[in-house]
């Protein structure tokens, strides 16, 4: 088997709710932008989202404010992939906004169907797979009550086939399930984040809820994308397997659970083939050991 012919399949499978998708999906951030802000070529990244769905990616995650001046993620998924193959998973989060000049803002609880309806338009769907809450600060949002509600109405409504939340904590999520059932939490963490989720990542696989890593390559890069500098350990574990430090990256957060998703975005074709072998790649109890390492420092 060649990289360019291994599945997203390799990487198992879990359920969102009713939904069975493989564990390497894509995140659709990059579509619109180069990590240096320049405009993505339009065919380019269309032509990735077309050959992530032949490697068996049935996963994405985009949000309707993923725009630049010339791009819109959901139109490009909307012109790529439309009809859509009957096992696609498209996850969208709602909370954030942009304005047209690209300035935020945050939804009240009142125009979070609005949101829901412009994911519904950009997409072309009648209804949105899983929509997630983003909360904007994670420390400091004390209840999610009223804008979860909004989503579970929603829900009953048929716009909205299941929930999860995003930069959340188990404090938010216990709320929101208490509010309607829960089958996503979306937050930054990798290799080299500071292992206080640990406990929370191992709590959302004990009750069947996934967790989905943000960042989980670009690690404190974030947006602007992977720093290109690993450490050590890293380097290492990926001279010996003959790959890639951010293939080691998506392999070890993949081990991390069964329940943990990979939602790596790229608008480079051979980076997408590289993130899906990321997830036919197993790595042994040393090494891990090794990366856990890294992990614990914070590096």
């Amino acid at each position: 088997m060649t990289l360019e012919t291994i599945s997203a399949a390799a990487s198992g499978t879990w359920r969102l709710g009713d939904l069975t998708v493989n564990r390497i999906g894509y995140g659709a951030m990059r579509l619109t932008a180069n990590a240096d802000g320049t405009p993505s070529d339009r065919d380019r990244v269309i032509g990735v989202l077309r050959r992530a769905i032949e490697l068996g990616v049935n996963h994405i995650d985009t949000a309707a404010f993923y725009f630049s001046p010339l791009r819109s993620a959901n139109e490009l998924i909307n012109r790529a992939l439309a009809p859509y193959p009957d096992d696609l998973v498209i996850t969208t989060k709602v909370g954030p906004g942009r304005d047209p000049s690209g300035e935020w803002w945050w939804a009240t609880p009142g125009q979070l169907r609005g949101q829901v309806e412009e994911n519904l338009r950009q997409l072309g769907r009648d209804h949105l797979d899983v929509v997630n809450l983003r909360i904007r600060t994670r420390r400091t949002t004390p209840s999610i009550a009223e804008h979860f509600g909004v989503l579970a109405e929603l829900r009953e409504a048929g716009l909205i086939r299941h929930l999860g939340v995003s930069n959340a904590t188990p404090q938010h999520l216990a709320e929101a399930r208490s509010i309607a059932p829960v089958v996503c939490v979306q937050n930054q963490y990798g290799v080299d984040s500071r292992p206080e989720d640990d406990e929370f990542l191992t709590a959302c696989g004990e009750q069947g809820i996934a967790f989905v890593p943000y960042f989980a390559i670009a690690g404190e890069g974030r947006e602007a994308g992977a720093s290109g500098t690993d450490s050590e350990e890293v380097l290492a574990v990926a001279r010996a397997h003959g790959v890639t430090g951010a293939q080691v990256r998506l392999a070890w957060t993949l081990q991390r659970g069964p329940h943990v998703l990979a939602i790596p975005g790229t608008g480079n074709p051979g980076h997408l083939v590289d993130n899906v072998a990321a997830g036919a790649l197993r790595l042994s109890e040393d090494e891990l050991s090794r990366l856990d390492g890294v992990h614990r420092r914070g590096d």
